[in-house]
Formats: structure tokens, sequence, C-alpha cells
């Protein structure tokens, strides 16, 4: 198996979002892509599938090693091995793979955020970083389109947050931030029980309403010429602002159930959201 195919069928297996905003690239981007989303799915399992603690400190720890020999022309992973032809042609900086990392082991530093300023560096690490990183695969021609790359990374990743609360509670961590829980009076055990009241709807209500400024803080930092350009990020901000959606209309019962969409529907809403940006493209051209 090559490096590409490696990181390929990582992507696929994920059954992740990202899979279907891929598809719709040229084939040196979307190699470029898969490898940094594959690299990011190999160094978010070790915090979430290492159950020793040390064991998984041990690995980020030799992950740092590889991006250093990444950067030195020596990868020995076949996700490094992947990424190598990408970094000059597409300005990939070694600071963003060092502090995608930093965000990794976060989730062994913290089991929970004091507030949001403190989880703000971890979602900008986890997540801005990495829309920061797929800009620059994807292409811009002005420099805002990075804020918008921040701004859609810190969206995606209070998404995310909101979606999986209680099954990061099952695991012993609370990504919203507890100051917040305090107001509404909730305590952070419960989000381990698959009981919603008022106060948790009012809770992730306001996580919700906090991931829509983002986006639509995104949409307005996104420069007209780059909009074509960053289309798989704008399928991943459709595909997710419908999941936000879909949890506001399900009664934010998220301690109860996932709320999930299916493969097709993930699919409908990237090709509608392709062809929109496609036709608007033209229009423009």
């Amino acid at each position: 198996m090559s490096p590409d195919e490696y990181c390929e069928e990582k992507a696929a297996k994920s059954g992740s979002s990202f899979y279907y905003a891929f598809r719709f690239l040229e084939p040196d981007r979307r190699r470029a892509i898969t490898a940094l989303y594959a690299f990011c799915r190999e160094v978010d399992d070790i915090v979430d599938e290492v159950s020793e603690e040390s064991v998984a400190r041990t690995k980020l720890q030799w992950w740092r090693e590889e991006i250093e020999r990444l950067f030195d022309h020596q990868p020995r992973h076949p996700i490094t091995q992947a990424l190598q032809p990408h970094l000059a042609p597409f300005d990939l900086s070694r600071e963003y793979f060092d502090e995608i990392i930093d965000g990794m082991q976060m989730d062994l530093d913290y089991d929970s955020y004091p507030d949001f300023t403190t989880l703000s560096l971890y979602c900008y690490r986890a997540a801005s970083v990495v829309g920061i990183l797929s800009a620059h695969i994807f292409g811009f021609s002005d420099r805002r389109t990075l804020k918008y790359a921040h701004d859609l990374g810190m969206a995606l990743q209070l998404t995310n947050i909101l979606r999986d609360v209680h099954e990061d509670a099952m695991r012993g961590r609370v990504y919203i931030p507890l100051d917040e829980l305090k107001k509404h009076g909730v305590k952070p055990e419960e989000f381990q029980l698959n009981v919603t009241d008022d106060r948790h709807r009012a809770l992730f209500a306001e996580q919700a309403e906090r991931a829509r400024r983002y986006y639509q803080r995104a949409e307005e930092h996104l420069p007209a010429e780059d909009r074509y350009a960053q289309r798989p990020g704008l399928i991943m901000a459709a595909i997710y602002r419908t999941l936000l959606d879909e949890i506001q209309d399900d009664g934010y019962r998220v301690l109860e159930h996932r709320v999930r969409l299916t493969p097709i529907r993930k699919l409908w809403i990237a090709w509608r959201t392709a062809r929109r940006l496609k036709r608007d493209y033209r229009r423009a051209g």
C-alpha cells in the first residue's frame, strides 16, 4: 500500500463529513488534504483510544519527533511520507503541525475547561490551525481568507463539542466551559446521564448560538474571489450548520442520543453546495 493509499483508506474509514468535502478537489490538492486529515485523525486517535495516559504521551512525543523528521526530509510514517511532497507547494509550516499535537496534549492535561478563554486555545490548536493549513492547500489570493479559516475551525469544533457532549463525558471530559455550566445550574456529572431538562436546553442553546456566530464571522471574512477555491470548507460549513439545526430541532437532546446526518444527506448537501459555488464562480468570471 502506498502512503497516499494509506491516507485515503484512513479518511474513508472515518466516515467523516470531511471526506465528502474533499471529493470536489483537484487530485494534487485532494492528496494533500487527505494526508493532512489522516495526520489529524492519527494523533486524535491516540488520545481517544489509548487508555494508558503515559503511553498516549509517549506516542504524542513520537509524533513530535516525526514532524521534526518530516521537515528534515526523513519521514518514516506513511502519513508523513504522503505529506512530504506537499509541504513546499502549499507552504505548510511546521509550527502548525506542532500546534495540532499541542492541542491533542491538552486532552491529556485537561479534563474540563474553566472558561471560554481556556477552551478557545484548545479549539484553536485542535481545529483552527487545521483550517488554516487547509486554506493553504485549497488556495487563496487574499490573506483575509486565513481569518475565515480560523473562525470556521472554531465553529466546526464548537459544533462537535455540542454534538458529542455525552460521549465526551463518558470519557471523563467536559468541553463546555465550567463557568457556563454553573450559570445554568448544571453539574458536569449530569452529562453522563441520558436526561434533558430546561437547564440543559438553555445551556446547549447558548453553545449553538456561539457556534453560529463563528460561522457568520467566517462567512464575513471570506473574500469573494477566494470562495470557489475554499469550497471544501464551505461544504463542511453547510453540513455542520445542518447538523446544528438538527440538534436544535431535536430539542437539544444531545445527552440522550447522538444526532447524525445520513451519508446520503451529507453527500446531497455537499453536491448542492459545490454546484451553487460553481455556478456563482462562472457568473463572476
